[in-house]
């Protein structure tokens, strides 16, 4: 008796934990169109909750990008490795942002990029396929992913500017004014790499 009730008070937990996840996701998306509770009901069948490792491998370069994530706890890192083993930071994810190779994932070809968590993290999948139905079975959701896109092209385009049109120093103090936090939780080598700099010029910013 006592093993039937903790097991139903494990599946209790559970059940809440994943509740509190997919509460995250309708804020998140909320931000941008309002949903009702038959809305949200619907939209949340298209997600599957997973939980990566910190330092593990989530997407490979050479393999088939078939899922987009939400992050809900954690950071990941997207990257290029080049002829000479070198790696390039494309942009980091933490909690309420998006990632995945997102060429890949479109056009389901194979991901030219890697994806690879920095910490213990919690994200919502979703598939190209759910993806599309969910598009088709609410407008909203159309909206909602316009509107993120365009966001993300946007970010896209800033970086690129700022590679083009400002010093070392004016990269690390637009990041550290964008994104606080996040500058706070990279080892010191990624962030350097992220602002194309080596990690004695960093060094030579902190000072």
């Amino acid at each position: 008796m006592i093993n039937y009730l903790c097991a139903a008070l494990i599946l209790i937990d559970i059940h809440i934990i994943m509740e509190d996840k997919y509460i995250l996701l309708r804020k998140h998306i909320e931000k941008v169109v309002h949903l009702s509770d038959e809305e949200f009901a619907s939209v949340s069948k298209y997600f599957i909750y997973e939980r990566f490792k910190k330092n593990e491998i989530i997407i490979s370069e050479g393999e088939k990008v078939v899922n987009v994530f939400f992050v809900l706890s954690g950071l990941l890192r997207l990257f290029y490795t080049d002829e000479d083993n070198k790696q390039h930071i494309i942009s980091f994810a933490m909690e309420d942002w998006w990632e995945t190779d997102f060429q890949a994932f479109y056009t389901k070809g194979f991901a030219t990029l890697t994806l690879e968590s920095l910490e213990e993290t919690d994200v919502l999948s979703l598939s190209l396929d759910n993806f599309e139905k969910l598009c088709n079975d609410l407008q909203k959701m159309e909206r909602f992913f316009l509107r993120k896109s365009i966001a993300g092209h946007i970010g896209s385009e800033k970086r690129i500017l700022s590679f083009l049109t400002l010093g070392a120093r004016e990269r690390y103090e637009y990041l550290l004014m964008q994104h606080p936090s996040l500058l706070q939780r990279l080892p010191k080598s990624l962030l350097a790499s992220y602002l194309g700099v080596s990690r004695e010029t960093l060094s030579r910013l902190f000072s």
